[in-house]
């Protein structure tokens, strides 16, 4: 992310809504796990999701592209939107969604297939490309994740015969190549080496303004260092957000400031 980029967000720029939740509760069975929650992701920006443990962070973020429609007992008030369009609505095809909205998880999760076909898997089920061009789009995306160089001559291997943080850059490379709109990363660095948790920061820089990212981290200093909004969710609430530079220096509430602090020990999100 430029340092223009974070000035302007720090200066309360707005920029267009391209994802919103209004008044969104979500639980499971009887037990609801978050209420009125009403936030806006402005379009090209990183917004950070930061709270304690158990605050809901992740299931949040799973309900931007409907991964929670496949856990049992799963349901949600209010609305989500993606270019003020209900993603819940009965016109929305969720793999279309998923296109749009993409999705990197906590630990590399590659498919059981070839690298350059993992690389293209989603672009040929979506039919976003001939055959004859899915070389090139695998050629490109790997080197726009700075893979390519690693496995240029082993595109027919197995990708578990990459490292960790080589496999997390390949899933990221798989979830850009169908084009998405949105970004969402559920604590993508968690397991990485500090090499390659810069690798991937550094990629999320470059891919911003064309692209929002909404990430949930635990390490408050990658969210400090990455992003330009910030979203603090507590006990299932959405308790505090701004732009990050304000957040992290002057928390209006006392919850804010007592995570922010390190009052509060982060570890696992539900």
């Amino acid at each position: 992310m430029s340092s223009s980029a974070r000035t302007r967000s720090a200066a309360g720029t707005a920029w267009p809504a391209v994802m919103g939740a209004n008044d969104v509760t979500i639980g499971f069975g009887a037990a609801t796990v978050m209420s009125d929650i009403t936030v806006e992701f402005p379009a090209g920006t990183v917004t950070a999701l930061v709270g304690p443990s158990g605050s809901g962070k992740t299931t949040f973020l799973r309900s931007l592209n409907r991964m929670n429609d496949k856990v049992r007992n799963f349901w949600l008030r209010g609305q989500i939107s993606l270019d003020g369009v209900d993603i819940n609505g009965p016109a929305v095809d969720p793999l279309v969604l998923r296109r749009r909205v993409g999705m990197v998880f906590q630990r590399p999760n590659p498919f059981p297939m070839s690298i350059q076909d993992n690389i293209v898997a989603g672009v040929k089920a979506h039919k976003m490309a001939k055959r004859s061009e899915l070389r090139d789009i695998a050629e490109t995306q790997l080197a726009e994740v700075g893979l390519w160089s690693a496995v240029a001559d082993r595109l027919d291997d197995s990708p578990f015969r990459l490292s960790g943080g080589q496999q997390q850059l390949l899933c990221l490379a798989r979830a850009l190549a169908v084009k998405p709109e949105v970004l969402l990363l559920d604590e993508p660095t968690s397991s990485l080496d500090p090499r390659s948790t810069e690798a991937v920061e550094e990629l999320v820089r470059r891919l911003t303004p064309d692209l929002t990212v909404i990430i949930v981290t635990h390490n408050l200093e990658q969210a400090r260092r990455l992003s330009d909004s910030t979203i603090f969710f507590y006990e299932g609430r959405l308790v505090e957000t701004g732009p990050t530079v304000d957040l992290f220096e002057r928390p209006q509430r006392p919850e804010t400031a007592r995570y922010l602090g390190g009052a509060v020990n982060p570890g696992a999100d539900r």
